[in-house]
């Protein structure tokens, strides 16, 4: 995960923050392990190949590699099931972070519009998910023009910035998953995660509402956008946009009350926090951004607007 160097500190304010209830679970539940575990993972979609007209927008006619063929019927003992949901206008090409001590089953499947997809987790897996745009794919190598895995269909790494981010850490500590949207490289779709089974005293909304506000698109500075095909087509950080030691939370500036985006010469990362409350909008935006469920959490990740944003 994108934040490890805050690990302990963010597990602390995410106890804290979940309240009286969350901290009397952290203190009962039996201990978990921050290690990964192998992830054979089932996953199968509603969904048929790339639609032509998705593949026309790409550039030129493709075929996405077939999905996996087994379905997630359920979940297995300590496993999580992860359902993505397709609620905007374009093909999303999912991608999962990959590790070679650890792999996973697959780690890309492709998501029509409307459309959602099953995969099934186990217990104690950390890493991401993201949603890759503009795909062209033959026999499994291609290119996306957001969040592209080197040319690759099935990830073996993470994805080219800017990407949307969800970040997990699961039976992590005590039991406790962490999990988290992190915009801190930037933004190529919206997302917002539930907690679909599993006790979480504070979550985001079916509709992707937080008391801070709702989902809603990203208002990208003219400096910050990144472009394909002459549209824009993401919304890259300050960091990886500058690359200054201030934008970036680097040496002088890496302690905590040195890492303000109020002090920056301007504050990007409030482009960010605006569009999604609940986000990590820069690298030290632990107490609004860092989420807990304990139980047998299962998850939805939408890819999408709260609805009339």
């Amino acid at each position: 995960m994108g934040k490890m160097r805050r690990r302990p500190w963010r597990i602390a304010v995410a106890i804290a923050a979940a309240g009286p209830a969350m901290a009397l679970v952290a203190a009962c539940a039996p201990g978990g392990t921050a290690t990964l575990a192998a992830s054979p993972a089932a996953a199968t979609a509603r969904a048929p190949a790339q639609p032509a007209a998705a593949a026309a927008a790409a550039g030129s006619p493709a075929r996405a590699p077939a999905q996996p063929a087994a379905a997630a019927a359920g979940s297995g003992s300590g496993s999580h099931r992860v359902t993505f949901v397709n609620q905007v206008r374009q093909t999303v090409w999912v991608a999962a972070a990959q590790n070679p001590a650890h792999p996973l089953a697959a780690t890309g499947w492709v998501l029509p519009p409307g459309h959602t997809l099953t995969i099934t987790v186990p217990s104690h897996w950390n890493g991401r998910f993201w949603g890759r745009t503009g795909c062209v794919f033959r026999h499994g190598t291609g290119h996306c023009q957001t969040g592209d895995c080197a040319g690759r269909f099935q990830c073996a790494g993470n994805g080219a910035i800017p990407a949307t981010l969800a970040e997990y850490d699961m039976n992590a500590w005590d039991g406790l998953d962490f999990y988290d949207v992190s915009m801190v490289d930037g933004s190529n779709l919206p997302m917002f995660i539930n907690v679909t089974h599993g006790v979480a005293a504070h979550r985001v909304s079916a509709r992707g509402c937080v008391p801070a506000g709702c989902t809603r698109p990203v208002d990208c500075p003219r400096v910050l956008r990144v472009y394909a095909a002459g549209s824009v087509v993401g919304c890259i950080s300050a960091c990886a946009r500058f690359g200054t030691a201030q934008y970036c939370c680097r040496g002088p500036w890496a302690a905590r009350p040195a890492c303000d985006p109020a002090r920056w010469p301007v504050d990007y990362a409030a482009v960010f926090k605006r569009a999604e409350p609940y986000a990590y909008s820069y690298v030290d935006d632990d107490a609004t951004s860092t989420y807990v469920c304990s139980g047998q959490c299962d998850y939805r990740i939408t890819f999408g607007l709260t609805p009339g944003r």
